[in-house]
């Protein structure tokens, strides 16, 4: 039997009675032929027809345009840059939420703290026009009329230039060794004074005085046959009542007195000094090529003067020998000779420093009490220091080693003579070293010894030597930057009085300071000759502070008198500070800046020794 109905495709519809099976039979079949229509391959059409809509499968690429990339790695890379974006917020979002500690840098070492005050004490000392930034509140314009006033001179500008001391006088032999010690510091500690905050500042102290002592000689010249070597007076022997830089007391914006120029025409040790003092500071100043070569033409003169013109700037009971008398002029023979050498290269100036006559007469052969003191007066150890340099680090061969040889022999006997184990020098029971024997004023002499004890150390230290030989015993150069430290940490404090004696560093430092224009109120009052007399013998504390100024110190048993009338314990000078300034940069910092080793030596030209004469013909 069978049934026709109509097809929706437009054909007959057959349905067999016969056919009719189960469902499970029909659903078997129907597997058999599916197997058998996939066993050959069919296009997409014909698949959608046998197996209708089928799921689509997720592609394993992702086209960017571009670049086509793994949907693996796309999907991970796109995540991470979330899960990352999201880290960096929210950790950004508890760093400015949540209060935190700021960790700067340690703090300075108390050299670095006590460098900043010791340099402000030069620009209390200044005379002159003031520059604008020069920070002292109670110090102003002060001796605009200086060589105008006195007819006498020929230099007629002598404006400027500092003060020496608690007074006004304006004294070149001390005051040039003060920027020539400043100046060495700087050429062996710039990268110190740098991160002090302080290159500038230092070479503007230094400019300051070299400016000066341009005014004070005709610079311009190559020979001349007079230098200013005063301005002012301090004499106040026979009961003089004539108004000067000494019987008066008034602050130097205030003075109305004369001042009268003191001119030297055979001043070979003042000549020498000044000439070091420009040759040493025209090295710093080498990258300003038109004043360096200023002030080595000036340096050149005055030393010129001071070989062809024979004789102490002090001599013939002058003012000055009242103050700064000099001894011997033959160490500043061999201090100038030996700066103006590394200023110019010129070895004709090497050759004089040393000659080992010059350094007879200059006592680099004999001991003696003050032997290896360096002061304004004597700059035999300096030299012997700064020539010491010259053979660790370039040994210029013959015809100078014998001599420097013994210039570092000797330098080592001196850095031998400042060690507590040798009895060259008493110490007080505070442990201070007595170099002026007992004598008033001794921290002047402290500080440039410890100066020199810690430059020749780093010398050693760059030239990989690990110390030096006292006699049959070695010791290290830690043994010597010891010394330095016990020094100068005493004077910042660690002494019996526990006292400071730099104005204004520590808690406890001495507050009547000899100095006119710290004691007298600035007050718009201009007190005359006399009339200042109140404020020195008043028992009151200064009412200006002298920042950094360093007195001149206790007496051999520890003690100190602050009492502003008594100068032996409180006045200070440029010569101190300039030695406490080169020895506190020097023991400044944690030790990672060392001594620079080349600027010294820039105008030095490459070194062929020259070879030693032959042997005399042997004879039988």
């Amino acid at each position: 039997m069978s049934m026709y109905g109509r097809d929706p495709w437009g054909g007959p519809l057959e349905i067999h009675a016969a056919d009719s099976a189960t469902d499970d039979d029909r659903s078997r079949n129907l597997q058999d032929y599916d197997r058998a229509a996939l066993s050959r391959p069919l296009d997409e059409t014909q698949q959608s027809w046998l197996l209708g809509p089928r799921e689509q499968k997720k592609k394993k690429y992702v086209d960017l345009g571009c670049i086509i990339v793994s949907r693996k790695i796309f999907l991970w890379t796109v995540g991470t840059l979330l899960v990352s974006g999201f880290l960096a917020g929210f950790i950004t979002l508890i760093v400015k939420t949540v209060p935190h500690h700021h960790h700067s840098h340690a703090p300075p070492d108390n050299y670095t703290l006590a460098l900043h005050k010791a340099l402000m004490f030069f620009n209390a000392q200044r005379s002159g026009k003031l520059p604008r930034h020069n920070n002292v509140s109670w110090r102003g314009n002060s001796c605009l009329q200086d060589g105008k006033s006195d007819p006498s001179t020929v230099m007629k500008d002598l404006v400027g230039g500092y003060y020496d001391a608690g007074d006004a006088i304006k004294f070149n032999f001390p005051a040039s060794f003060a920027m020539t010690m400043l100046s060495w510091s700087v050429i062996e500690y710039s990268a110190k004074y740098e991160a002090a905050g302080e290159l500038n500042h230092v070479k503007d102290i230094i400019k300051w005085g070299a400016d000066y002592f341009l005014k004070t000689f005709n610079s311009s010249a190559d020979t001349i046959d007079r230098i200013a070597a005063q301005v002012g007076v301090g004499d106040t022997s026979g009961g003089s009542t004539t108004p000067n830089d000494h019987y008066c007391w008034m602050r130097p914006e205030d003075i109305d007195y004369d001042r009268p120029v003191y001119e030297c025409h055979s001043c070979s040790d003042l000549a020498a000094e000044m000439a070091a003092a420009l040759a040493s500071a025209s090295i710093v100043f080498k990258d300003n090529k038109a004043y360096s070569q200023k002030l080595v033409h000036g340096a050149r003169t005055l030393f010129k003067f001071s070989r062809d013109q024979r004789g102490r700037y002090s001599a013939g009971g002058s003012d000055a020998a009242l103050f700064y008398n000099s001894s011997s002029y033959w160490d500043e023979f061999v201090w100038g000779g030996a700066w103006l050498y590394y200023a110019t290269g010129n070895s004709s100036y090497l050759q004089l420093a040393t000659t080992p006559g010059l350094a007879k007469h200059a006592g680099a052969f004999w001991g003696g009490p003050d032997y290896g003191v360096l002061s304004w007066d004597n700059k035999l150890a300096g030299a012997q220091v700064l020539l010491s340099r010259l053979r660790l680090f370039l040994s210029p061969g013959y015809p100078y080693e014998e001599i420097l040889r013994t210039f570092h022999n000797q330098t080592s006997i001196i850095m031998c003579s400042y060690l507590p184990v040798f009895s060259s020098f008493n110490r007080t029971k505070g442990g201070l070293i007595q170099l002026n024997h007992g004598r008033p004023q001794p921290l002047q002499y402290v500080v440039n010894a410890a100066f020199l004890a810690a430059v020749y150390s780093d010398y050693l230290d760059a030239a990989d030597t690990p110390g030096w030989y006292c006699g049959p015993n070695f010791y290290s150069t830690d043994v010597l930057r010891d010394f330095s430290r016990t020094q100068i940490d005493y004077i910042l404090g660690k002494n019996p009085k526990k006292m400071s004696y730099i104005v204004g560093f520590g808690n406890h430092y001495p507050k009547h300071v000899h100095h006119r224009g710290v004691s007298i109120p600035k007050n718009k009052i201009k007190y005359n000759c006399k009339g200042g007399w109140r404020w020195r013998d008043s028992s009151k504390p200064n009412p200006n502070t002298l920042v950094g100024a360093m007195v001149a110190g206790p007496d051999r048993h520890d003690g100190f008198h602050d009492v502003r009338t008594n100068y032996n314990y409180t006045e200070p000078t440029l010569a101190g500070n300039a030695g406490l300034v080169a020895a506190l940069v020097a023991l400044s910092g944690d030790g990672s800046a060392k001594i620079d080793k080349n600027t010294i030596f820039s105008a030095v030209p490459p070194m062929f020794p020259t070879a030693p004469p032959p042997p005399a013909p042997w004879k039988p």
